[in-house]
């Protein structure tokens, strides 16, 4: 959950346990570094190269989290549960998802706040697909 403002704590206008993981299944990669290998490694009680060729692959020059088939999305971190839409290794999860988003809004979920509003639905879900062009 993002921050709430609390003795000077900055405000954050999300709330992740109501999210269906977008940040995790709309980008194609999540990259690790060698610290995030150590802390999955010593999660699951592995060795760092175990936790290498289980949990990652390389993905043109990045060192990536492997992904698995959803069923909300094409595809997600093999990390999240697919049922809950929660991660299934929060306390040992890469750097760059314990810093998303780096703002106090999240564009994920104010477009999920605004299209439930809009659907007069609170359980909708949009599906969003990030694509780049070059």
């Amino acid at each position: 959950m993002g921050d709430i403002a609390t003795n000077g704590k900055k405000k954050s206008y999300y709330d992740c346990v109501d999210c269906p993981a977008y940040c995790c299944s709309v980008y194609d990669r999540v990259q690790v570094t060698p610290r995030d290998i150590r802390r999955l490694a010593k999660h699951f009680g592995v060795t760092d190269e175990v936790a290498t060729a289980k949990f990652t692959k390389v993905w043109g020059k990045e060192r990536v989290l492997r992904r698995k088939k959803d069923i909300l999305f094409a595809e997600t971190c093999q990390f999240i549960n697919t049922e809950t839409r929660g991660c299934t290794i929060y306390d040992a999860r890469p750097a760059v998802c314990r810093e998303f988003p780096t703002t106090k809004r999240c564009a994920y979920y104010d477009l999920l706040s605004f299209e439930r509003e809009q659907q007069d639905d609170p359980k909708v879900i949009p599906l969003v697909k990030i694509t780049f062009k070059k």
